[in-house]
């Protein structure tokens, strides 16, 4: 029973990664527009800063799976 249930609750889970994607834009952009004036500086800075949120967000779901699979 549980194996019939698990694909729904993993695609219920990645439909709400989608919320993600606007709150790391928003939080790069403000915290590279406090470290930076001009506009070009601000987005190089808040795409490298995006793209570190994403792999620790990554990270964090490896381990998580990792651990999902070889305990529980």
């Amino acid at each position: 029973m549980i194996d019939l249930v698990r694909p729904v609750f993993m695609a219920a889970m990645f439909e709400r990664l989608w919320y993600s994607v606007p709150l790391i834009v928003v939080v790069s952009l403000v915290y590279a527009a406090t470290r930076h004036e001009a506009m070009a500086p601000i987005l190089d800075h808040a795409f490298k800063f995006g793209t570190s949120i994403v792999l620790f967000m990554l990270g964090v779901f490896v381990a998580l799976f990792a651990v999902d699979y070889l305990f529980l």
